[in-house]
Order: C-alpha cells, then sequence, then structure tokens
C-alpha cells in the first residue's frame, strides 16, 4: 500500500527503514511514512542559512547584533527557573524532588511492567473487556463488530481521568489504530473479510467508562455505569468552528459538510480546565485508498503533503465502505486530522471536531490558561518535518458549574486565533556540527515566535482563504516559513512553572540526501533518538506571540558523547529513546513515556531496550537527571501517563509486536499469562506505604 509520498524524490532519495524490532506497528499505525520520502517538500530555511547569508553579506557587526537579540531572549529562558514549589523536596537524605525519590529501573527485555521495589501494579481494562452495559465478555476466537463496538478497544493511547465521586473516577481512552495479524488467526492481509473489516473499524476510535480506586488496597478495577460507551470509526460526530459546512468538507453522505461518521488513529490528547477531554487523530492518511487516481493537480498536491495512500491501503476498508476511496468521495479524508472533543458526563451529546485548531496529524492537544484566562491548545505535526502549533481562544474560560457556563466553555475551542512556530538558534551555523556537540555558548536555545496562520473567517496568509488554511494547515505552515522539526509529537505546559515541553520523537532523515540539515532546534543528524525542547513564552503568558527555548535532553545512550541531560551527570541517567507522550505530576516533575525502545541497542540489549516511563528533574541541582520508572512488556510502546500522588496509569500498546509474531507464535503473552494472546490494556501503579496500604507516589 504505498503512498503518495513514496514516489522518488527529484533527487532520487528514496528512506527505506523499519523500526528496529517492530513487525506491524510502523504499517499499521502510520502506514510506514518512515518508509518514505518526506511529505513536506517546501524549501523553508533554517536558521543557520540564514545567519551565514547575514555574515557574509551585511558583514559580522550585522551578524552580531542578531546573534545578542537572539542571547537575550534565551538568557530570558535561563533565568526563568522558579523557586521550587513548596513541599517539592523529597525524602529527607534522598536528595531528590517529591515525586521522584524511587529507585530505577534497570532497562531490559522482560515480557512485563518492571517496576520499583516497592511499588504494585493491576490492569485497570484491556482490550475486549465489556465497557458498554450487556457487552459480551471477550473471546479472541469469536470476535464480532457487534461485540467489538461495546468492548474495549484496540490500542489504547492516551488516557485521561476526571474524578466523579468518592473513590470513582471517569476515564477516557484513545484506540489509536488495530494490527489486524495480531488480532485474528491466520488473517489474509491481502484478503481481509467484510467482518474482519468491520471488527477493526470497531476496535479503533475512543473509550469512556467509570473506574474505581479501592484505597485500601491501591487497586483500580472498571465499573458498569450509565456514562460509559464508546465511539468507533462508524460513530457519529458533528464538525464545529470556522470551516464546519465549508464545501471542503462536504460529502455524498453529508452535504451539510458538518457531520462525520468515525474517529481515526487517535494519539494523544488532553484534559480541560472545563471537564471535557482532547483527542488528536494523526495517521488518517493511511485509510484512504486510491489518491494516485486523482487528476486535479490542486487536490493532488494536497494529497501528497498528507501523504494519502497511492493504491489499495493496507487495510482495505474501502472495499466494505467507498468513503474511503478518495476518487469516489474525494473530500472524506478531508474530515479526518482533526482535534475531538468529548463531554464525559453528557452521553447525549455528540462529540465534537473542532476545526479552528486545524488539520493534521495531531498528536494531541493540550491546554494551558494565558494570564487573562483564555485557553491555550499546544499541538504537533506528528511527521519528519512538521510544524509546531498553538491556538489562543478569544474568550477567557468561564468558572463555575452554571449552564450559561458551560455553554460559553463548549465554544471555547471554535472561536480563537491558529499559530504555527519558528524556532530561531543563537548559534552560527558552523557550531551545529550535527553530531550533538554543544555550541560554544554551551547550550543549543535561542528565540522563536508564533506565526498567525488564521482567526474566524480571516486569514493571515496569503494566497488561501481562512478554510483553507484550517484544512489544509500544514501547506498554510509552509507558506509562512514555519521550522521543520524532528517529529513534534506531544506538546505540554508544566502546571507549576508555565514553561512549555516539546517532545521531538526522532528524524532519521535529517540531514541526509536531499533533506534539511541540522539546525539548532533540531540539532543532530539522523535524529534516532529524539530530543525535549523547553520554551519559555514571553512574560510568561501562554497567549504571548514570542517566546525562548532551549533544549533540555538530546535522547540516546549517555554513554555516547553527543546526547545531553540538562547538563546533569549523565553517569547517573537512565538510557531512553523516542521520547512521545509528556505528563506532569502536581509537583512539576517532567514524565515521559517512549515509542522504539528497541532501536536504542546498548551492551546486553542486542535487541534493542523495551520502552518505558521515566521521570525527569526540571529544577535545582537534579536538574536533568532522567531516571526509569516503568519497563514496558515485549514489544509495547508506553503510552498515556498520567502521574498523580496517588497512583500512575500507563497504557503498553501492541505488546508483543516483534518481528516473526503471529497468533500462532506471539511474542507476548502479557498481560494474561501463558497460552493466552497478547492485548492491550491500562495499567494502575502505586506504591505500597505503611502496613501495606498505598503510600505517595516517588516518595
Amino acid at each position: 500500500m504505498p503512498l503518495l509520498t513514496d514516489r522518488p524524490h527529484p533527487d532520487g532519495h528514496r528512506a527505506d527503514r523499519h523500526r528496529p524490532g517492530r513487525l506491524y506497528t510502523c504499517r499499521y499505525r502510520c502506514g510506514d511514512a518512515c518508509a518514505a520520502p518526506v511529505p513536506n517538500r517546501s524549501d523553508n530555511e533554517y536558521f543557520g542559512a540564514v545567519l551565514q547569508r547575514a555574515i557574509s553579506r551585511r558583514g559580522a557587526l550585522r551578524a552580531g547584533a542578531v546573534l545578542t537579540l537572539a542571547v537575550g531572549a534565551s538568557g530570558a529562558l535561563a533565568a526563568c527557573s522558579p523557586a521550587a514549589p513548596a513541599g517539592s523536596t523529597g525524602p529527607a537524605g534522598s536528595g531528590l524532588p517529591a515525586g521522584l525519590d524511587y529507585e530505577t529501573v534497570p532497562v531490559g527485555n522482560a515480557d512485563a511492567v518492571t517496576l520499583p521495589p516497592g511499588y504494585r501494579s493491576n490492569v485497570v481494562i484491556r482490550w475486549g473487556d465489556p465497557v458498554v452495559a450487556g457487552a459480551p465478555e471477550f473471546d479472541f476466537a469469536n470476535q464480532t463488530p457487534e461485540a467489538q463496538a461495546q468492548q474495549f478497544g484496540y490500542n489504547t493511547d492516551f488516557c485521561g481521568v476526571l474524578p466523579l465521586d468518592g473513590d470513582r473516577l471517569v476515564m477516557f481512552n484513545n484506540h489509536e489504530y488495530t494490527i489486524e495479524p495480531l488480532m485474528f488467526a491466520g488473517y489474509d492481509e491481502e484478503n481481509p473479510t467484510e467482518t474482519q473489516v468491520r471488527i477493526g473499524m470497531a476496535a479503533h476510535g475512543l473509550s469512556v467508562h467509570v473506574v474505581r480506586r479501592d484505597p485500601a488496597t491501591g487497586e483500580m478495577t472498571a465499573e458498569a455505569d450509565p456514562l460509559n460507551r464508546r465511539y468507533t470509526a462508524t460513530s457519529e460526530f458533528l464538525l464545529t468552528g470556522p470551516a464546519a459546512g465549508s464545501a471542503l468538507l462536504r460529502t455524498s453522505a453529508d452535504p451539510t459538510g458538518t457531520r462525520v461518521l468515525g474517529t481515526l488513529n487517535n494519539c494523544a490528547g488532553g484534559v480541560t480546565p472545563w471537564g471535557t477531554f482532547l483527542s488528536g487523530e494523526e495517521n488518517f492518511n493511511q485509510y484512504f485508498a486510491n489518491a494516485a487516481a486523482v487528476t486535479d493537480p490542486a487536490a493532488l498536491a494536497r494529497a501528497e503533503r498528507y501523504g494519502l495512500t497511492e493504491e489499495a491501503s493496507e487495510r482495505k476498508w474501502e472495499r466494505v465502505d467507498p468513503r474511503f476511496d478518495v476518487v469516489t468521495e474525494p473530500n472524506e479524508s478531508h474530515r479526518f486530522g482533526w482535534i475531538v472533543e468529548v463531554d464525559p458526563l453528557d452521553p447525549a451529546a455528540t462529540p465534537v471536531k473542532r476545526t479552528a485548531l486545524g488539520r493534521f496529524k495531531h498528536e494531541g492537544a493540550t491546554i494551558h490558561l494565558a494570564a487573562d484566562g483564555r485557553a491555550v491548545a499546544y499541538m504537533g505535526d506528528d511527521e519528519r518535518f512538521d510544524y509546531v502549533y498553538k491556538f489562543v481562544s478569544d474568550a477567557a474560560i468561564q468558572e463555575g458549574n452554571t449552564r450559561a457556563a458551560r455553554e460559553a466553555n463548549a465554544r471555547l475551542l471554535d472561536e480563537g486565533t491558529l499559530y504555527v512556530a519558528r524556532f530561531t538558534g543563537n548559534s552560527p551555523a558552523a557550531e551545529i556540527t550535527g553530531d550533538g556537540t554543544l555550541p560554544a555558548d554551551g547550550a543549543f536555545d535561542g528565540a522563536g515566535e508564533w506565526i498567525r496562520l488564521a482567526a474566524g473567517t480571516e486569514s493571515f496568509v496569503p494566497g488561501m482563504s481562512a478554510e483553507e488554511v484550517y484544512v489544509f494547515t500544514r501547506q498554510a505552515a509552509d507558506l509562512v516559513g514555519a521550522t521543520k522539526m524532528d517529529r513534534p509529537e506531544d506538546v505540554e505546559a508544566n502546571p507549576v512553572s508555565g514553561r512549555v515541553y516539546i517532545a521531538l520523537t526522532n528524524n532519521t532523515d535529517r540531514g541526509t540526501a536531499g533533506e534539511d540539515g541540522p539546525d539548532e532546534a533540531n540539532p543532530r543528524a539522523e535524529n534516532a533518538h529524539g530530543h525535549v525542547i523547553e520554551l519559555e513564552e514571553d512574560g510568561g503568558d501562554a497567549a504571548a506571540e514570542g517566546f525562548a527555548w532551549r533544549i533540555l535532553l538530546v535522547c540516546g545512550d549517555p554513554a555516547d558523547p553527543g546526547t545531553y541531560f540538562a547538563g546533569f551527570d549523565k553517569a547517573q541517567v537512565s538510557p531512553i529513546t523516542s521520547p512521545d507522550n509528556l505528563a506532569f505530576d502536581g509537583h512539576g516533575n517532567l514524565w515521559i513515556s517512549t515509542d522504539s525502545g528497541r532501536a536504542l541497542e546498548l551492551p546486553g540489549t542486542p535487541a534493542g531496550i523495551n520502552d518505558g516511563l521515566y521521570g525527569v528533574s526540571l529544577e535545582g541541582e537534579t536538574r536533568g537527571r532522567t531516571a526509569l520508572f516503568a519497563s514496558m512488556p515485549n514489544g509495547a510502546e508506553a503510552c498515556g501517563p498520567v502521574v498523580t500522588d496517588e497512583f500512575v496509569l500507563i497504557s503498553p500498546q501492541h505488546p508483543g509486536d516483534l518481528d516473526g509474531a503471529s497468533t500462532e507464535n506471539p511474542q507476548s503473552t502479557w498481560p494474561d499469562g501463558p497460552g493466552s494472546q497478547p492485548r492491550p490494556s491500562v495499567v494502575n501503579i502505586w506504591r505500597v506505604g505503611e502496613g501495606g496500604r498505598p503510600g505517595r507516589i516517588g516518595m
């Protein structure tokens, strides 16, 4: 199932990469995007090239002025670290911040969720477990679409929780994608049955369900409740915001351009201050087939920029539902790639896709409030050489639980301004060597700006209408010269300090033939292990249009001189690769879950390390200390971390996806043990305190 971007570059370059150890994930999650040439063929320049011309054409004095401005901005970031919040010191004598005083877990390859001494875990819910009242128990050998539509979906990614009453919480989960060869015995990849296709559709989407935490034991269990529900690839969603009703979103089934069946490839997300959940539609492009048959040049260019599948899709859904054939329904793909908002407490409400937040491969969206109470959504486009975005609402959040406040907050993400980021380094291009060596000033850092793309019906992009900006946001960002990043995934503000953190997962095409080379914000060529950027909005206000930034972590093997952990002693940190999801605890510590641990081979781990959840200190003498807290089962990615003082939730995704895996030869038997098939699940972790009762995490 080649993508349009599989067509060779003009220079003949064709990346052909496969994540080490992974047999199916690359194909079924993202259509093997990393094995295709980069969709972004724009010629946006990185700052190094601009600075070099400044030096050669305008003289060293003029360039020095440019550098002085950039250094001033980054200096503000260095000085912005606030005093540690009250109660942030760990137990006496530990020397570690509160929340991070646990024994580091060694990296490895155990087929289990491996935890520090003194911690326990239980599986909250797994693929196939009943969600809706009356749903049948899971039967691997006798699955049906009707049962799956009422059961917990496959490959849970983002997880969010909100308190209900007493010991109960409402939990929200994304079901990002399916791996049919690991779901069905004897699966024929070229000829799936209609039943298998419809089970796959039902296994995508979202779950809302109630869970209860036992305060005496620490265990968390799923409960039957009227709030419980599933949304699948055939559930109804409402398009809202400035692009809703656009001719670009109309189809034969929906001539209004306002109602969509399904949500696809939901990756990360966020919990809003007004009590809803957000979900990002990411690699939707792979579900749409036959884009090579598109004849209109503008439509073809748009299809290429979003990487639509050239011929048959991987899952062959177009054979069962013609809306996945872009020739039959040329606008259907435009109805995916949005941020979805769900009200967990109103089962009757139709979930909405917020067009004001733009359309691209949304990893997710996380909300931080500006100084005046406006909602700011931070977002990453998970593609090599794509961009970081934010949205600032026009209105401020309304406090309280009145009907008027709820109605006002329900419109917050429909009216505002959409921005894309441009990062400027403050070091000469010659000092960005591509091997991770720090420039002369001792940091990868600089300044940046948020470039306006659209607000309401007004476009700030020459040659594009506002509707076109929202629907073809990638092309709008190309035109304004946004900075090409190394797969920006989760972007999240620290609730304690307000600083914003960006997970750049990896980009092995950086600096290869025909592709952009390293720049200060993406300083490593053939970046296999990723990095994390720390960003400070001007004046500490999330609504600002300028920022300072610096790289916090350059990930990989600490023994590699090209890695960096904020200056912390690398002999005391854990190996880490491919940062993906981010979370913060109540103390302001950063938590990172990883994707692609098998890409990092260390002595004693010739097959690479398992993915995991890591705690990172951000303040004081331990700033940059990165310590593995939980290692995932074999083949599983770490997803959806939720970190509180009482519990941690983590969602091991695609366990058993290793070379040689099949239903006849499973490479993992987690979580149910020998003789079982692997099942993606949500795991609850807690610390055992005095008398066997639950203690506080990391303390």
